[in-house]
């Protein structure tokens, strides 16, 4: 059975790129029972995670090409979303991991800076339930960088794996902004170390919502999934290692660079290793 990816978001296109692998589907900002993604920003990390390069003849191709892809709708066609329908979208991977062999959850975005705590809290224990069940969940580091402590929610979740950019010098559209050192740093408030990983993250080509059509996009929205993918390529090969065990690998499979220790965590990761390594 194909390893399964939840990509929490704003939903997702039936781009060519995925073929029929979209296997499951939820919407919980609209209630629409067909497949959809009013924004493009979900159709583009699920092309970073699954896309196959059917459009481009293989030139946009992403990362576990072969994976299934379920789209959890969170977020409106602005990006924007309520934390209690995250929460929501999340107890529906936790009740339906079983029917799509849901391994991997990608979750590339993060609250905004006057959220409710107690929200917060809630949308963590609910993230920490699904790594409990064996779920590999994979968040992005956020936009609000270059701060110390700007990880955002639920990237400042200490079990899960977060992932920030190595390359945020680069000018990017985050939201309709041009922002530079955009990456989340650490460490949290609870003195962990975060983001656990950086991979690149500006100018990323990936599927786009219109049809055999690509975009480019910046930001840990971007760099997420890149992980996302990898694990979903591990676990293919790999379908005995436990998210635990997986976040082991990936640390020793990292590579420190002259950035701020705050930004990089343990390092670059290193792809290749990572998936082919004994």
């Amino acid at each position: 059975m194909q390893t399964g990816v939840a990509i929490v978001d704003t939903g997702i296109y039936r781009h060519r790129d995925f073929g029929s692998r979209i296997t499951g589907f939820v919407d919980l900002v609209h209630g629409k029972n067909s497949v959809y993604d009013d924004s493009g920003h979900g159709t583009h990390i699920a092309g970073i995670i699954g896309g196959d390069g059917s459009a481009s003849r293989g030139r946009y191709k992403g990362i576990a090409p072969h994976s299934a892809l379920i789209g959890v709708k969170v977020l409106d066609a602005q990006g924007n979303g309520k934390i209690s329908d995250v929460v929501e979208g999340l107890r529906w991977i936790l009740e339906q991991r079983e029917r799509y062999n849901i391994r991997v959850v990608n979750i590339s975005f993060g609250t905004v800076p006057d959220h409710d705590v107690q929200e917060e809290k809630q949308l963590n224990r609910q993230v920490e339930q699904l790594w409990d069940a064996g779920i590999v969940v994979v968040a992005a580091a956020g936009n609000s960088g270059p701060d110390r402590n700007s990880i955002t929610a639920p990237g400042n979740c200490k079990k899960i794996i977060t992932v920030g950019s190595y390359d945020d010098t680069n000018f990017s559209g985050v939201r309709g902004r041009k922002v530079r050192y955009y990456s989340g740093r650490g460490p949290t408030e609870e003195c962990v170390i975060k983001p656990e990983v950086v991979v690149t993250g500006s100018n990323i080509i990936a599927c786009s919502n219109r049809k055999d059509a690509y975009a480019k996009k910046s930001g840990t929205s971007m760099s997420a999934p890149i992980v996302s993918g990898a694990v979903a390529r591990l676990l293919e090969e790999r379908p005995d290692y436990t998210p635990k065990g997986v976040k082991m690998r990936l640390l020793k499979c990292c590579e420190t660079i002259a950035i701020p220790e705050n930004q990089q965590g343990f390092g670059v990761l290193n792809i290749v290793k990572f998936i082919t390594s004994g």
